[in-house]
């Protein structure tokens, strides 16, 4: 199975399965944000899952735990495999995600031949900046790394399966978190790519020199001329790392 998840940054679905059909054996692991499944909901993942393909649901829940239990069990029955809450939401809500994740697998909730659903929390989304991190949380100075170690250790105590950070992070995160929890990256761009709207990036081959286990790319393939062979490229450049 591959380490690379491509990020369906799309606003329709039609754009989005014409890419997963154009990579075809090429990738195997997708995900789904905010943008998308507000737009396409349950049908997308159905359409990702009738194509033998993996889903990582991307909505970052961040609300009271009894709230986020119960999209965690709708999440369960789609099939997904990740799926997102904000490690900010505080311990019972990271807790109560675990519980319906389990509880949903264990009274045969999920969507026929799925996994359990995984939680990861976000810790510090890549966006952001030093400077934005001190004017949000008000105060200063503020170690973005630090905070995204208090994070995660707050997520994975409360039974998080994994973590999401920058890749800036992933080397601190492993050593800390030992060998244990998922560790999933964005921010990844190909040496020379443009960063966007993201702050705190890494190449493919840092982000797995560093420790991480998933790579969230997205227009580096998506926005690529041939993106098939740019997950060559990927594929290639992981393996010698």
């Amino acid at each position: 199975m591959s380490r690379v998840i491509i990020a369906l940054d799309y606003a329709q679905p039609s754009p989005a399965l014409e890419l997963v059909d154009r990579l075809g054996d090429g990738a195997d692991f997708y995900k789904v944000g905010l943008e998308l499944f507000t737009h396409a909901g349950a049908p997308l993942v159905q359409a990702l899952r009738s194509r033998g393909k993996r889903v990582f649901l991307d909505l970052k829940f961040h609300d009271i735990p009894a709230t986020v239990a119960g999209a965690v069990r709708s999440a369960s029955r789609l099939g997904v495999e990740f799926l997102t809450v904000h490690a900010a939401g505080g311990r019972a809500m990271v807790e109560a995600a675990v519980e319906a994740a389990e509880s949903a697998a264990e009274s045969g909730e999920m969507a026929p031949d799925a996994a359990p659903v995984q939680i990861l929390a976000v810790t510090l989304l890549t966006s952001l900046s030093r400077d934005d991190v001190e004017r949000t949380l008000g105060r200063s100075p503020v170690d973005p790394e630090q905070e995204v170690i208090r994070l995660a250790e707050l997520a994975v105590g409360a039974g998080a399966h994994g973590v999401v950070s920058s890749p800036l992070e992933v080397e601190s995160l492993r050593h800390r978190l030992g060998p244990g929890p998922l560790l999933v990256t964005p921010g990844i761009r190909l040496a020379g790519g443009e960063a966007h709207d993201q702050a705190r990036i890494a190449t493919p081959e840092q982000a797995a020199r560093a420790g991480a286990d998933y790579l969230v790319i997205g227009r580096a393939v998506t926005g690529a001329s041939d993106p098939f062979r740019a997950m060559v490229e990927i594929h290639r450049t992981l393996e010698a790392a």
